[in-house]
């Protein structure tokens, strides 16, 4: 009598203690990669104001309970475009948690005028110039678990098929985000789960890439029993151990089917079009092999470039822009003339200011390329004392060269030759 006379009091004691105690917290702030700009800002007092202001916009957002924001700051000095993500697993809590933690961390790239900082769970950028629609750049790269998977055979098979269909399906999902779990059939009840997230500024198409590359990434670390690829605009996770709860699983089933196909269609085309098929895939495994043999060697000899912002190649500006920018090559934009050619100051569409170099250079086939090759390779080079060269134009004689501009009469110190004016 006495023991079902407790049995409720009991109940009431443990429902109480439930309800009071605090729910338990992961931000999930395992540092995957973080990388400084080696190229510093120059304004360093309008700077730390955009930066800390761009900051304060996404947290007062992440307590709106929304998991991804945008922030910029362009009206003076240094501009500052923001980013932050959290998975969508993820509470509001945490994801503020994650957030603080990768704040503090990325305030030690101190001037540099872009970084980042990635962890499990959320993902921090910022940048001089906007970045929104970029999701794959070089350095890209798994990040594999030391533990090997028991049953390999049966693990890489449901591992490989749960990549593959959040690869399919996440592009197609609202907010390009999705979470998957796939039982590992022979695996004595073991199970897999998955995550895979794009940007949400990103193009349905350009989700669709980086999720492919990181596909291919995250593959090679079969058979260990958890795996990461990172990208300038994508996640992709997979482990053998839950990271996020049953509740939160996707339904990525209607996003699997191709709409809008025949099936009887579909099957008279594929017998026709079979052998034509057949050979296609063999060029492309071939092209696919010499591709990654020759990017893995890319990568072995540059280290992670993912953690290097802004190297991004050299831009062909159009010429019409660069003459409307100058007004004409106006004597007004002058900035002054050296040996090697005469200098502009120039105002572009999207309100960046630049200086562009007309160069006095023989035009023969030869300098041409030369000046194009030479353009390749200086506009890769980023040191905080040397001037950023943007990109170039050519047209038929004419070939400029467009750096970043320096106020204050400081061009002559890097433009090939003293200037004899300034604006």
């Amino acid at each position: 009598m006495e023991s079902r006379g407790l049995r409720p009091l009991m109940a009431v004691v443990i429902w109480w203690w439930w309800l009071i105690s605090p729910a338990v917290s992961d931000p999930q702030t395992n540092l995957l990669n973080q990388g400084c700009s080696t190229y510093n800002v120059t304004n360093l007092s309008d700077f730390y104001t955009n930066l800390n202001a761009t900051f304060s916009d996404l947290e007062t957002q992440l307590n709106n309970n929304k998991l991804f924001d945008t922030a910029e700051r362009t009206r003076s000095g240094d501009s500052v475009y923001a980013m932050v993500q959290c998975r969508n697993y993820m509470s509001a809590e945490d994801c503020l948690a994650c957030f603080a933690d990768a704040q503090s961390l990325i305030r030690r790239c101190g001037a540099a005028n872009g970084a980042r900082v990635i962890y499990d769970g959320c993902f921090l950028r910022y940048e001089s110039s906007s970045f929104y629609d970029q999701t794959t750049l070089a350095g890209n790269a798994p990040i594999c678990g030391n533990d090997t998977a028991s049953q390999v055979t049966a693990f890489q098979s449901a591992v490989e098929g749960l990549i593959a269909d959040l690869e399919v399906a996440t592009p197609r999902i609202n907010r390009f985000y999705a979470a998957y779990k796939m039982e590992v059939v022979g695996g004595g009840g073991a199970t897999v789960y998955g995550v895979a997230q794009c940007a949400e500024t990103a193009s349905q198409t350009a989700c669709q890439e980086c999720l492919q590359v990181a596909k291919s990434n995250i593959n090679s670390c079969l058979p260990s029993k958890n795996g990461r690829a990172i990208d300038a605009g994508c996640f992709l996770r997979y482990s053998d151990v839950a990271f996020f709860a049953d509740n939160q699983t996707t339904n990525i089933t209607p996003f699997l089917q191709k709409g809008g196909s025949n099936k009887k269609k579909a099957i008279i085309g594929g017998v026709v079009g079979g052998v034509g098929i057949v050979l296609i895939i063999v060029v492309l495994l071939l092209w696919y092999r010499t591709y990654r043999s020759s990017r893995k060697a890319k990568l072995a000899s540059t280290g992670d470039l993912l953690g290097v912002t802004e190297l991004q190649g050299p831009v062909n500006y159009s010429y019409n822009d660069l003459k409307t920018a100058t007004r004409m090559f106006s004597e007004e934009n002058k900035l002054g003339e050296g040996g090697f050619g005469d200098v502009y100051k120039g105002h572009l569409k999207n309100g960046k200011i630049v200086a562009v170099k007309k160069l006095f250079i023989g035009q023969t086939d030869g300098a041409k390329a030369n000046f194009e090759s030479e353009v390749k390779l200086i506009s890769n080079v980023h040191h905080r004392n040397l001037i950023r060269l943007l990109g170039c134009c050519s047209k038929k004689s004419e070939l400029l060269l467009v750096y970043e501009y320096m106020a204050n009469s400081s061009l002559d110190k890097f433009l090939f030759g003293k200037l004899s004016s300034s604006s």
